[in-house]
């Protein structure tokens, strides 16, 4: 029996979490976070993670979870999500997977096998400790080397993902593209319907760099700081987040916090950008333009009619 699972996912900034919460009110639903950053604690402001007193007593799962210096990858997540879902259902409600990081979506939605057995933490520790010391740039350098597609699709910025694939390069001798292609084409273990968030993308790109300057105000630059002071360094995966990785080149006297918050919103950005190219590859998904819809609750309406139509409610 395939068990229902409801997909909500975007774009940065585009509106997930109040959605989110409105869907799982109106379909009975509890929410896992789809976010490869809001796992970590103390990472509040930089994630946009939403907190205890703003989940409307929707239960949310994969959320402060992990500490910023403990081991996380799409594997981990795969197998935690797994087990949610499972819980989930057993309580008759409807698991959300709500997020925006496209790939672990993929990984939970079809099962994919990640080839765990083959790998090598020295190999892996190697490669952090080469990107600490220099810089992403050289191993993504490589990574275009062996497997352009991946190097195409992943982000110089992304150094966990670079690593990850030419881990898998390294061991297998395939490449980790082909392997996510092949991948792709697997069928899901789960009924499902996959709501892909969209807006108009300057608009989008003026509800980023608002966000960002919210989230100076809230204090970003001060929970680095009390990440910094955790002892929590600047060479773990955790801390080559968006927000988190420029923030800490400021604070360290690498560039001004003026251009530390100017690369940023470029960076973010740049992100929507390839969170919107990833999600419009992905099948079965069903492009939802806010644009075309007068108010929340008539998205939410839309989403629940079609969960219906689709059997999944």
């Amino acid at each position: 029996m395939q068990l229902p699972v409801l997909i909500l996912t975007g774009p940065t900034a585009v509106g997930k979490t109040e959605i989110s919460l409105r869907l799982a009110k109106a379909a009975g639903g509890e929410i896992i976070s789809a976010d490869s950053m809001q796992v970590y604690r103390y990472m509040d402001i930089g994630t946009a993670k939403i907190l205890p007193d703003q989940q409307q007593g929707i239960p949310h799962y994969m959320i402060d979870e992990w500490e910023p210096d403990q081991e996380f990858n799409v594997f981990l997540f795969q197998k935690r999500v797994k087990e949610c879902i499972q819980d989930i259902h057993a309580r008759g409600k409807l698991p959300i997977l709500a997020g925006g990081t496209g790939f672990y979506i993929q990984a939970v939605l079809y099962d994919i096998a990640f080839a765990e057995g083959q790998q090598d933490d020295s190999f892996r520790r190697r490669l952090q400790r080469e990107a600490a010391e220099k810089g992403g740039r050289q191993l993504h350098d490589r990574l275009r080397q062996v497997d352009p597609e991946s190097a195409e699709a992943i982000h110089v910025n992304n150094v966990k993902r670079v690593i990850r694939a030419l881990e898998y390069y390294e061991f297998t001798g395939e490449k980790f593209s082909t392997h996510n292609e092949r991948e792709r084409r697997r069928i899901s273990p789960y009924h499902f319907l996959y709501l892909v968030l969209t807006m108009d993308r300057q608009e989008l790109y003026r509800r980023i760099d608002r966000r960002v300057d919210q989230m100076m105000e809230e204090g970003l630059a001060g929970e680095v700081q009390g990440l910094l002071d955790r002892g929590y360094g600047r060479e773990l995966v955790s801390m080559q987040g968006l927000g988190y990785k420029e923030i800490a080149a400021a604070l360290a006297g690498e560039c001004t916090m003026e251009e530390a918050v100017y690369r940023l919103k470029r960076d973010t950005r740049h992100f929507a950008k390839r969170q919107m190219t990833w999600f419009r590859r992905e099948r079965d998904v069903v492009m939802l333009d806010k644009d075309d819809y007068a108010s929340t609750d008539d998205i939410v309406a839309a989403m629940i009619k079609m969960a219906e139509e689709r059997g999944i409610l």
